[in-house]
């Protein structure tokens, strides 16, 4: 229960706005595209990282070819949250193993996928 909860909120992160679709003390739930699609730079997720212990990331979508753009920021998302040890959950239209197919980042995706396999660990989410 969380009293404080704010519902649509926009954080101003590097003068851009992210809107976030809830957020309640050290946690944020954001859509996907909200983080990935658009003007977002690896400081701003450094930031939300600073603010969030918690991150819930929902409608995250399949990546490729097409996508390289999104796929790049979600790999420097995961990468900033992983270094920082926030709590990351995602709702995904596919399985991790899918999230990318296909495209010029298939090798740098890997390493990704492989930090969100660690993120489900009891030993990485223990950390303080």
């Amino acid at each position: 229960d969380c009293a404080k909860a704010q519902r649509d909120e926009a954080l101003m992160i590097e003068n851009r706005e992210i809107r976030a679709r809830l957020t309640c003390d050290d946690v944020a739930w954001f859509e996907f595209r909200e983080l990935c699609d658009g003007p977002r730079s690896q400081n701003d997720y450094i930031e939300l990282a600073k603010i969030f212990h918690a991150v819930l990331i929902s409608n995250v979508e399949q990546m490729g070819v097409t996508k390289d753009d999104m796929a790049r920021r979600f790999i420097n998302l995961v990468d900033e949250f992983y270094d920082r040890s926030v709590k990351l959950i995602i709702s995904a239209e596919v399985e991790l193993k899918d999230l990318y197919s296909g495209g010029r980042l298939e090798f740098e995706f890997q390493r990704t996928l492989s930090r969100l396999l660690e993120m489900q660990s009891h030993e990485y989410l223990t950390r303080p």
